[in-house]
């Protein structure tokens, strides 16, 4: 059997074993028991097994000993990176990821091992949640996640090939979302005049509130005679530890404020610094408000808008009532496709902003009202300039025939 000359002391060895293959063995830290762990290559012939010892040798030097360089599957590594990830993220962002993970990419792609993946693997997990007819949007989510777990492999140690890391995604595409014309949102408003709880509809076409913003606000965060409202909470069903079992306690990351309600139901902070945010009132908001708490249901967390029982109401409850406005209203949507649909409760918030467009409001001030990121001092432009953002959704109330 060929022997190979004998390399310098920590370089690794090369030798030709009893089936000829040729091996490169070495040494690559040690392992959680303490022993030491040898990586193994094998090639055909002994100039690619060299090509493949200088790689792994170079990877070594530049980012540590691997934990293992390709023997862990996706599967494996999966699980690793979300028990990880629970403890880092978002409640809402750790679910997404979860749900992600486990209905399609490990059921596609999970038997595969990190270093044998190949840009085409990628591509077949957008191709089966094609095949299934998801949207989208949702094979968009499923990439960056994808991606996220590969690029996290990598900085653990585990080799993933560049070219599997920068396969391109499932494509771009146009938001479904919408936003209404102010003759379908004057219908809608007509409809839901009729509700005690109109002010509700009305703080999302108007103010722009998203859904959680809405039910996670409370009366203390209202100022009936400053004529403001203080968005700085969002109601969240925070994930129990165990699925469906409340005595597990719930599955909050590493310093994540939260503030529990009822059950599930938590007031959660907004994802970023701008998304909480001090907005005025329009006058026939003021005076629906202050209507409605003389009739609200009691809360004994003080939320404006809770379930008739007083406890949070459901993000579930609140989509449907808003389906039912809709539908009494008479109102739909086309999409690019020709389909019509009924508009979603999120295309309130859209056509708050587009009503603010429509009435020549900058960016800047729009940006700030609805609570966007990219606006990097809201707090200090709404201080300084309250009279602007009074007068800009005062306006979008004028076009919705809400001027008194």
């Amino acid at each position: 059997m060929p022997k190979s000359k004998q390399r310098s002391k920590g370089t690794g060895s090369i030798y030709q074993n009893s089936r000829e293959q040729w091996v490169a063995a070495i040494e690559a830290g040690w392992t959680s028991r303490g022993t030491r762990r040898r990586l193994t290559l094998k090639a055909r012939t002994e100039v690619e097994v060299r090509a493949r010892l200088t790689d792994a040798q170079l990877r070594i030097a530049t980012e540590g000993p691997a934990a293992s360089f390709g023997s862990v599957t996706v599967k494996r590594w999966a699980d690793q990176w979300l028990a990880f990830r629970q403890s880092v993220v978002r409640p809402g962002t750790f679910v997404a990821d979860r749900s992600a993970v486990r209905r399609w990419i490990v059921p596609t792609i999970g038997h595969l091992r990190l270093d044998a993946l190949t840009p085409s693997d990628v591509r077949k997990v957008a191709a089966t949640q094609e095949d299934a007819g998801l949207a989208l949007a949702t094979m968009q989510r499923t990439h960056a996640v994808l991606g996220k777990l590969l690029t996290d492999a990598v900085a653990e140690g585990y080799q993933v090939s560049q070219r599997t890391r920068e396969a391109g995604s499932p494509g771009a595409g146009c938001s479904p979302r919408q936003s209404l014309s102010v003759e379908d949102a004057t219908k809608i408003l007509t409809v839901a005049a009729g509700r005690p709880d109109v002010s509700r509809w009305v703080a999302a076409l108007v103010e722009g509130l998203r859904p959680a913003e809405a039910l996670g606000l409370t009366w203390g965060m209202v100022d009936l005679d400053a004529e403001t409202m203080t968005l700085a909470w969002q109601l969240k069903a925070l994930p129990y530890v165990e699925f469906r079992n409340p005595e597990s306690g719930f599955r909050v990351p590493r310093g994540f404020e939260c503030r529990h309600l009822h059950g599930a139901y938590h007031l959660v902070r907004p994802k970023t610094r701008a998304g909480s945010r001090v907005i005025p009132l329009v006058p026939w908001l003021v005076d629906a408000l202050g209507s409605w708490a003389e009739q609200a249901p009691s809360s004994s967390s003080g939320l404006v808008w809770p379930q008739d029982d007083g406890t949070p109401r459901p993000a579930e409850l609140d989509r449907r009532q808003w389906y039912d406005i809709v539908e009494e209203a008479g109102v739909t949507v086309t999409l690019p496709d020709g389909r019509t649909r009924h508009p979603l409760l999120y295309e309130a918030r859209h056509t708050a902003a587009t009503l603010l467009l429509a009435n020549g409001i900058d960016e800047t001030t729009i940006k700030a009202i609805l609570g966007h990121s990219t606006v990097l001092s809201t707090q200090s432009y709404l201080h300084t300039d309250r009279t602007r953002t009074r007068a800009a959704l005062a306006a979008s109330a004028e076009m919705l025939g809400l001027g008194g």
